[in-house]
């Protein structure tokens, strides 16, 4: 019977989404929003069907985000089609390191003198907290390789790379709680967390999406060979470059979303002046022929794990919505939230945009959009469940857990309302 009552719920889920996403997009409500209220409806405080409870199942809990994040820096890769000299990744370079690292140090200090945390803990609440979000900031992001916007591409690219520059300040928070060896002055932690777990890690995601973008574009216009399952193609690039940066001691996030990039590039290469049009139901010979043409194998390739990872990442969006519904039940929304996160989203986080942006170029508007739209979600859930695994105190975890569980539930909601009027009258007033 249980198992009829969760099919007849995710069947009705899924197909409220199929029906209801364009109706959605014209009005002040998004998909999450939706997500957020069935997952606590289904929570403790409603029907008792989920009931996770962040302290004992914190272990599933991070790699169900983790699984989430890595697919959704895997699309922000592929969408990112500017070549690296554009001047658009030089913002982006400066949200997601210099604004990132701001908002840190400025969560860290009220969390110290205002929350009354330890420092460790404190930076730690600032790294879990400061990324902005991959998977629930879809609205907000380049809807497709070919996209100019100058916005949409820097909170994608802030998006993507943030959730792998925050592991050294979170690796920082644990080490000032005693959790992990930073070395002597820190010096462990500045050779091996910072210099090479970030270098190593877009390295190796560089190395391997480049490498197999090129050789499977090789095998197909040159020999025919390796034609078709790019959905496995796709899977397969993210785990290997996820699993081999994690066994060099790299960041697994870093190099997914380089693997995504350098993938990117390599099918930019043989990208036609027209993208390919096909019929609704190609026959096979007609894929076999577009895939294995010289103009257009690189495009295929990539609209066809482009499409696949699309639709991962939206039940990803779906399952860790839910959970995180059902997880408010189990945590109280503190006192200190009614000010603190009000204070993060209007003060925090746009006095890190316009700092990490002054002398930018970018126009006044854009930075006012770009400060807002710092989205928390699935990657703050996921450092969250990291710290409590790597032996957090019960005492500073219930109070992270419930900080953190109230900021990404409050983002939700507040930028689910905002984002289709602010991003239409900022659509309406841009330059065409």
């Amino acid at each position: 019977m249980l198992f009829a009552v969760w099919a007849s719920l995710i069947g009705g889920l899924m197909i409220v989404m199929a029906l209801a996403g364009s109706l959605l997009k014209r009005l002040p409500v998004s998909m999450a929003m939706l997500y957020l209220a069935v997952g606590y409806a289904i929570g403790e405080d409603g029907w008792g069907l989920l009931r996770p409870d962040p302290a004992r199942h914190a272990m599933l809990l991070e790699r169900l985000a983790e699984v989430a994040v890595l697919v959704s820096l895997f699309v922000a890769g592929l969408k990112l089609g500017a070549p690296l000299s554009d001047r658009r990744w030089r913002a982006t370079l400066r949200l997601a390191v210099g604004s990132m690292l701001l908002t840190v140090a400025l969560i860290a200090l009220v969390a110290c003198f205002a929350l009354g945390l330890p420092l460790g803990a404190a930076v730690l609440l600032g790294a879990i907290l400061a990324p902005t979000d991959p998977v629930l900031a879809s609205d907000v992001q380049v809807e497709h390789p070919e996209d100019r916007d100058e916005l949409r591409f820097c909170l994608t690219g802030e998006g993507g790379l943030n959730d792998g520059t925050a592991f050294p300040l979170v690796m920082l928070g644990l080490g000032l709680l005693g959790l992990h060896d930073l070395g002597d002055w820190g010096w462990r932690w500045w050779l091996r967390d910072v210099l090479w777990a970030v270098a190593g890690g877009l390295l190796i995601g560089t190395l391997l999406g480049g490498c197999i973008g090129r050789l499977v574009v090789y095998l197909r216009i040159r020999h025919r060979e390796a034609v078709g399952l790019d959905e496995f193609l796709a899977l397969g690039l993210i785990a290997l470059a996820y699993g081999v940066a994690l066994l060099c001691h790299t960041y697994g996030f870093l190099a997914v979303f380089a693997a995504g990039l350098a993938l990117r590039r390599t099918s930019a290469t043989e990208r036609p002046p027209t993208e390919p049009t096909l019929p609704a139901a190609p026959p096979r010979e007609v894929l076999e022929g577009v895939a294995t043409t010289p103009e257009l194998a690189g495009c295929y390739m990539r609209h066809a794990m482009l499409s696949f990872n699309e639709q991962l990442e939206r039940i990803g969006e779906v399952a860790l919505v839910l959970l995180l519904g059902a997880l408010l039940a189990f945590v109280a929304p503190p006192v200190s939230a009614i000010w603190f996160v009000p204070l993060l989203f209007l003060l925090i986080r746009p006095i890190a945009v316009a700092l990490g942006l002054a002398g930018s170029g970018m126009p006044r508007g854009r930075r006012l959009l770009t400060g807002w739209f710092g989205i928390r979600g699935v990657g703050s859930i996921y450092y969250l469940m990291f710290a409590i695994n790597h032996g957090l105190p019960q005492p500073l975890a219930q109070e992270l857990t419930a900080l953190t569980l109230t900021t990404v539930a409050t983002s939700i909601v507040l930028h689910g309302i905002s984002v289709t009027p602010l991003m239409r009258r900022y659509q309406q007033r841009k330059p065409h």
